[in-house]
């Protein structure tokens, strides 16, 4: 494997978005309101058989107990009586898109994140799923993703899953060591994984997915090898292996996870290398910066083929699609605009209680937008980028529209991170470890801003 020098890691090792969307959410504005996501939905009408593919997301918030490391938009709760409400606001909040979208509208992917989505009863999942089904229509062969706290399941919940059309599995695993579980605040023993993914092939499940998080604390390199090596027995269809980003100052529950425990930049990076390694070795395909899955699986597959996506959700087969975010906090996409509901339910149940859609910030995207975006995504997806696309489809000279930030590249081509060439750009063995470091030479935002603490490092 390529080995990256303390003296690299120093230089690029710096904070930088994921880019599951360009612009980042981070740039989004409360200018943009419903009556803009409105505007976007009608459009989507008239754009009729025309319009672009369709995926729902549905944020189900609430979690039993506090995962230290955790920066998503949850609420701790035990009272699960909650999530019945959230149902019923669920249901208003969907009657709205079908107001103006009409009924029918063909879904090809649906995923189902939190918080905690096993958080609802089965009963509560059925209700969620009925309502889903009676308002669009769920394409055959479509992914139907579910995110699962391995200690919130057991077989009989995988089977209700999987009545339920949900044919691919996310649990969410981050260490398995004992140790470290407990500075997190997440204590599942392996065996429990183990066992509940022996039960989702058994019942059929199209893919299982782990989720990994190494810079955690208590964890070092040779821990984690031990973590990695029972990945390897566990054999999932893919892995997400996600560098865990310390920012206290925002996200409240990690003030709780004492700094001095964390590993440092080096001990994080070799982390990551020795997981690549570790990983191809054992027959993973290195789909791109925090993804890997087993040849076979239509991830691998879709990378073979120059068919990856990025979205919300991370690397995706799913060709580009307008996106429905459901749910307090739930970001969308539909045309060129960005639009995220309400952060509280307070203000969720409000906006809902008033008959309006509840998004309250959002994005129109500009031309220039729009042509960095597909610069971005193309690195990001295929590590590889050429001109002569670009040009054709935006009508742009492209050395000359990005002259600054191919200069900017010589640097990054000198340390062996990226190939530049007469007809495109191509990202080395070695830049995939800094890809994100990569993409962010075309984010204009960010080279306008160069106030970057609030993103995670990275490595």
């Amino acid at each position: 494997m390529t080995v990256v020098s303390p003296e690299l890691l120093r230089r690029f090792d710096v904070p930088g978005p994921r880019y599951t969307s360009y612009p980042t959410a981070d740039r989004f504005v409360e200018a943009f309101r419903d009556r803009d996501y409105v505007l976007a939905l009608t459009q989507r009408r008239l754009c009729g058989a025309t319009a672009l593919p369709l995926s729902i997301y549905v944020h189900i918030p609430f979690c039993e107990s506090l995962c230290y490391y955790c920066a998503c938009n949850k609420i701790i709760t035990k009272h699960h009586e909650r999530a019945e409400l959230y149902l019923d606001y669920l249901g208003k909040e969907i009657d709205l898109h079908v107001a103006q979208l009409g009924a029918g509208q063909q879904v090809s992917q649906l995923h189902l994140g939190g918080g905690t989505p096993t958080f609802l009863s089965d009963e509560g999942l059925r209700r969620l799923m009925v309502m889903l089904q009676r308002n669009f229509a769920l394409a055959a062969g479509g992914e139907y993703s579910i995110e699962v706290d391995p200690r919130t399941v057991d077989a009989g919940r995988l089977a209700l899953l999987a009545e339920l059309g949900f044919n691919r599995l996310s649990f969410g695993v981050q260490d398995f060591d004992p140790k470290v579980q407990k500075a997190v605040h997440r204590i599942q023993p392996a065996e429990q994984v183990f066992a509940l993914v022996e039960t989702a092939r058994t019942l059929g499940f199209e893919s299982v997915n782990v989720d990994l998080i190494y810079g955690l604390p208590r964890q070092t390199p040779e821990s984690f090898d031990q973590t990695l090596a029972l990945v390897e027995q566990l054999r999932p269809d893919r892995i997400a292996l996600y560098a865990y980003a310390h920012l206290p100052d925002r996200f409240k529950p990690q003030r709780r996870i004492h700094a001095e425990e964390l590993p440092g930049a080096e001990a994080k990076l070799s982390m990551l290398s020795r997981s690549l390694e570790a990983l191809m070795a054992a027959g993973y395909v290195y789909v791109g910066m925090d993804h890997f899955a087993l040849p076979t699986d239509a991830l691998a597959v879709a990378k073979r083929q120059g068919r990856l996506h990025r979205n919300f959700q991370g690397y995706s087969t799913q060709p580009d699609c307008d996106l429905i975010g459901l749910g307090v906090s739930g970001i969308g996409r539909i045309g060129a605009t960005y639009s995220q509901n309400a952060k509280t339910l307070e203000e969720y149940y409000d906006f809902l209680d008033r008959g309006r859609l509840p998004v309250v910030r959002g994005l129109a995207l500009s031309r220039d937008d729009l042509v960095r975006r597909a610069v971005i995504m193309a690195l990001m997806c295929q590590g590889e980028l050429l001109f002569e696309p670009i040009e054709q489809a935006w009508l742009i000279d492209f050395r000359q529209y990005f002259a600054q930030e191919l200069e900017q590249l010589e640097g990054l081509a000198a340390h062996g991170l990226v190939a530049l060439g007469s007809e495109g750009i191509r990202v080395t063995s070695m830049g995939w470890f800094f890809v994100r470091g990569i993409a962010m030479v075309f984010d204009r935002y960010l080279q306008a801003d160069r106030n970057r603490a609030r993103f995670s490092r990275i490595i």
